[in-house]
């Protein structure tokens, strides 16, 4: 966690969630969803799914207050039935737990009510193997975010992610523990309530809150479209997807594979952070299905021609939609990867960045000494011969290049958050260079 200075107050919650956003976005990646704490970090958290695109819900934790001082927290019950006590609190108030236990059945009544009225008959979201990112609008002692997280841990996401746009350092430090990173906005040294942070924090009402979290709950995927782009003598299929806020463009230029769930999962990562893009096929349907049946023959498509094919593909993105403005990113895999790199040699005015994911970077040839675009290139640990292919079509690029190992490149992607690796590393260098 490294908050980064501010402008202070936040105006609202739904601004706070928009800044919020941006600095999630590198960190979410396996089928993503937001939980956001109920009132108050429901507004934040219905911004920051929006512009993240990815589906919202909500995680229902109530404080157990102290008899007669329900301000005065020492527990908090989640919605799984579990209670969590912060024992020092009752030591120091002298307090046992069986002396909270009318608290505790009124609180959980209320939370029954507030799930039955926020989900409407909706099943909680399936949480496994998922990216879950727990969202309140502050973080003053931890006692209801603890729950939550504990909650969600108990439900096996991939991985575990608070999210807060103030909080105080001693909650953080004492959520340390619960999830695989925070994310906070900020950390006032002089922090005393989370409430002073906002200029307009005026309390929800329960109608406010089932109309934040009752939009479409399958928002999570950016706008797309298949196009077919000429090139030359053939047509290439392809995908379009545009974001809000877009950031710019990556074309991710597969041999054949746009319909490869570890490819749509890639391009789908680049979406959620900021980038619009091209999925494209290289190889037309019958040209890959006779590259199939030859079972390792030579392709009949040399590298030259999937380097004009991508060059096409460039060019009608920069003629035909809104979504090339400025030069574009190129992440190549297999095939793609001397394209790319071939593209962004004849093509230096178009061509602002390369990623290449496996595939033989040597096959582009004398190209290389003109590629001045930066390049990375992303190779499997375990094979010593890619990476000094890589690194030996590297050192004769004009530009600045980087190899870096990461799980699942050459299509070898098979472990639960391998592909998250490539996106992300994907992702980092587009947003350093596009």
């Amino acid at each position: 966690m490294n908050p980064l200075p501010v402008s202070l107050p936040f105006t609202d919650r739904s601004e706070a969630g928009r800044r919020l956003a941006e600095r999630v976005r590198p960190h979410v990646s396996e089928d993503p969803v937001v939980l956001a704490l109920p009132r108050g970090g429901v507004p934040v958290g219905a911004e920051l799914a929006r512009m993240l695109r990815i589906p919202l819900d909500v995680v229902v934790v109530r404080k157990i207050g102290v008899p007669g001082h329900p301000e005065l927290g020492v527990g908090a019950i989640a919605e799984d039935g579990h209670a969590c006590y912060d024992d020092t609190a009752l030591a120091r108030l002298r307090l046992t737990r069986e002396d909270l236990a009318a608290t505790v059945a009124a609180e959980r009544a209320e939370l029954e009510r507030r799930l039955e009225l926020y989900r409407r008959g909706h099943p909680a979201p399936q949480l496994r193997g998922r990216d879950v990112v727990v969202v309140d609008d502050g973080v003053a002692t931890g006692g209801t975010a603890r729950a939550a997280l504990r909650t969600v841990r108990r439900r096996n996401p991939a991985r575990l992610l608070l999210a807060v746009p103030v909080a105080a350092q001693a909650a953080l430090d004492a959520l340390a523990d619960e999830t695989d990173r925070v994310v906070a906005l900020t950390v006032p040294d002089n922090f005393r309530a989370v409430g002073e942070w906002y200029r307009d924090f005026g309390q929800l009402t329960d109608e406010e809150v089932t109309a934040l979290i009752s939009d479409p709950r399958d928002a999570g995927a950016a706008p797309s479209r298949a196009v077919r782009i000429r090139a030359g003598e053939v047509h290439l299929d392809a995908e379009l997807a545009t974001v809000a806020g877009m950031r710019a463009t990556v074309v991710v230029a597969v041999e054949h594979g746009r319909e490869d769930p570890v490819q749509r999962a890639v391009a789908a990562g680049l979406g959620r952070a900021g980038f619009a893009t091209l999925l494209l096929d290289l190889l037309t349907p019958d040209e890959a299905r006779r590259q199939e049946a030859a079972e390792g023959a030579l392709s009949e498509v040399s590298a030259v021609e999937a380097a004009d094919r991508l060059a096409a593909a460039v060019g009608w993105l920069r003629r035909s939609t809104e979504a090339a403005e400025g030069r574009v990113g190129v992440l190549g895999s297999g095939r793609g990867a001397p394209a790319a790199l071939r593209v962004a040699a004849d093509h230096p005015a178009d061509i602002a960045a390369v990623v290449l994911n496996g595939g033989r970077p040597d096959a582009a040839g004398e190209a290389l000494g003109r590629v001045r675009a930066p390049v990375l290139a992303l190779v499997q640990g375990s094979d010593s011969f890619v990476r000094e292919l890589a690194e030996w079509a590297l050192s004769r690029t004009s530009g600045p290049g980087e190899a870096r190992t990461v799980a699942g490149a050459e299509g070898l992607i098979s472990g639960a958050g391998a592909w998250r690796d490539v996106g992300a590393a994907a992702a980092d260098w587009f947003e350093h260079h596009l």
